[in-house]
C-alpha cells in the first residue's frame, strides 16, 4: 500500500494530489469547494514543495470567471495549473472551459458537485452543476468516496497529460467533500514515480514563448470551423483507454482497482441500477444486504468516467442476465424526456431489449437511504413508470415512489448516534457528516 493512514475529508484528498502535480493554482472560494483552495494556499504559504521541488504559485482572483481565465493564461504559458470550484462558480468557468478544451490544454478542475440556485439557493450537493458542463469538451471523472477521491484525482492528473484533454474531476458536495474518513494517503514519492515526463515536456513545448512563436486563438469562418471541431475526435476516442491505463498503474501502487464502469452485485442480476457519486455507496450496501439475506438478484453499475462515455465498456460491465435498468440521476432538467445519465444509457443500449427507466434522487443532498434503494428495485421489478422521484413526496404530479418497507443494513449491534453542531456562520461548518 502507498503512504500512511490519514483521517481527512474529500476536499483534502483532492488538494493533496492537486498540490503535488501543480505549478500554479488559481482559486476563488465557493461552498463546498472552498477548503481545497484553502489547503493549497496554506501549503504554498508554508513553502511546501510539489513533486518537482517547487512551491505552487497561488493566485486568488476576483471571481470564478477570473480564476478560470487565470488558469487558461497560465496553461497557455506552459505551467501545469489546476483550480477548484462548485455550483454557480463552475458555470462562470464554462466559456473558458470551451477554450481550454478546444486548445487541448491538459489540466484538472476539481469540483465538489453542488446544487444550482433555481427556485432558491442551496449550498448542498447534487450533480446539477457538473451536468451543465457536458458539452465543454472536458473529460468527466466521478469519485464516490474520500478514498476514491484521492485515487481518482491522481488518475485524472496523470491521464490529462497523455490525453491532452482537460478533466473535470468531481465528487459530491458535503457527502464526500466534507465527510471525514480514514484513508490511505498516496505519498508524493509514489505520485512522482507515476508521472511520465515526456507528456509534461510535450505540453511545455506548446507553450507561448518568444523563442518559438506560434499563431493561436484566431477567428475561423464557415469554411474551416466545422472541420476544426471534428479534428479532436481521435483524442476523445483514446481517453477511456488512457484512463484505464492509469487506473491500472495507480492500482499497482495502492492495491485499489477501478474501471470506467464498475459493476457490483449478483453475477446473474436481472435488475440493475446505474448511478454515480456517493449514492453508489448506499446502493452497494443495500444490494449486499438484500442479495445475502433475501436471495435477490440486484446489481449496480458505478459510472466513473462519464465523459467520454464508452459504450462498449458500459455494455461489458452489465451482466448478460440484465432485464431491467433504473438510471438514477442526481439532477433535474425541466422539460427533458429524461435526465442526462438516463439518456446516455438509453443511447448506449439501443435495440438490446432491456427495459430502461430513469428517476431522480438526492437533489440538494436530500436523504437517500437503503429503504429508498429497495423501493427503486421494487419499482423496477414491477415494470414501473419512467421519470420517478424517490426521497420526497410528490403530491403535485405524483411521480414519487412510496417507501413501504424500511430496512436496516447495518450489522447487528451497531450503535447509531446523532450529532448536532453549529458552525461559525450557522450553516456550512455544521454540515460535516
Amino acid at each position: 500500500m502507498s503512504g500512511k493512514t490519514i483521517t481527512v475529508d474529500g476536499n483534502y484528498a483532492a488538494a493533496h494530489v492537486a498540490y503535488a502535480l501543480s505549478e500554479v493554482s488559481a482559486i476563488y472560494p465557493i461552498t463546498p469547494s472552498s477548503t481545497m483552495g484553502e489547503w493549497i494556499d496554506e501549503w504554498a504559504s508554508q513553502g511546501k514543495k510539489n513533486i518537482w521541488g517547487e512551491t505552487v504559485r497561488v493566485a486568488e482572483m476576483q471571481s470564478e470567471a477570473g480564476a478560470a481565465g487565470a488558469v487558461h493564461g497560465s496553461l497557455a504559458a506552459g505551467a501545469l495549473t489546476s483550480t477548484y470550484t462548485a455550483s454557480q462558480g463552475l458555470l462562470l468557468m464554462i466559456p473558458v472551459m470551451h477554450k481550454v478544451a478546444g486548445e487541448m490544454l491538459p489540466s484538472v478542475i476539481h469540483v465538489a458537485a453542488r446544487a444550482l440556485a433555481a427556485q432558491s439557493l442551496s449550498i448542498f450537493g447534487d450533480h446539477t452543476d457538473v451536468m451543465g458542463c457536458r458539452n465543454t469538451g472536458y473529460a468527466m471523472l466521478a469519485a464516490n468516496s474520500v478514498q476514491e477521491e484521492m485515487d481518482l484525482a491522481l488518475v485524472a492528473h496523470l491521464a490529462t497529460y497523455k490525453a491532452k484533454v482537460p478533466f473535470l474531476q468531481f465528487f459530491d458536495g458535503f457527502r464526500t467533500s466534507h465527510e471525514v474518513h480514514k484513508i490511505e494517503e498516496i505519498s508524493y514519492e509514489d505520485i512522482a514515480k507515476l508521472v511520465e515526463p515526456k507528456y509534461i515536456e510535450e505540453f511545455k513545448k506548446r507553450a507561448m514563448r518568444p523563442e518559438a512563436p506560434i499563431c493561436k486563438v484566431g477567428a475561423q469562418n464557415t469554411d474551416v470551423y466545422f472541420q476544426g471541431r471534428e479534428t479532436v475526435n481521435k483524442y476523445y476516442e483514446a481517453v477511456p483507454e488512457i484512463v484505464q491505463e492509469y487506473m491500472d498503474k495507480v492500482a499497482k501502487v495502492t492495491g485499489r482497482q477501478y474501471h470506467p464502469f464498475d459493476y457490483v452485485g449478483a453475477p446473474d442480476a436481472t435488475d440493475v441500477i446505474v448511478a454515480m457519486g456517493s449514492g453508489c455507496e448506499t446502493i452497494e450496501e443495500t444490494i449486499e444486504y438484500l442479495n445475502a439475506k433475501r436471495g435477490t438478484k440486484y446489481g449496480l453499475v458505478k459510472v466513473r468516467l462519464y465523459r467520454p462515455f464508452d459504450v462498449e465498456r458500459f455494455k461489458a460491465a452489465l451482466p448478460s442476465t440484465t432485464k431491467r435498468i433504473a438510471v438514477l440521476d442526481r439532477t433535474k432538467e425541466p422539460g427533458s424526456i429524461g435526465e442526462p445519465l438516463f439518456l446516455d444509457v438509453v443511447a448506449a443500449l439501443e435495440n438490446k431489449g432491456i427495459n430502461i427507466i430513469g428517476g431522480r434522487y438526492g437533489l440538494s443532498s436530500k436523504e437517500f437511504t437503503p429503504s429508498m434503494v429497495l423501493a427503486v428495485y421494487k419499482h423496477l421489478e414491477n415494470n414501473g413508470f419512467h421519470g420517478f422521484t424517490v426521497g420526497i413526496e410528490d403530491d403535485v404530479t405524483n411521480k414519487s415512489l412510496k417507501v413501504e418497507e424500511h430496512i436496516v443494513t447495518e450489522p447487528e449491534g451497531t450503535t447509531n448516534c446523532m450529532f448536532w453542531g453549529l458552525g461559525s456562520d450557522g450553516t456550512v461548518g455544521a454540515n460535516k457528516n
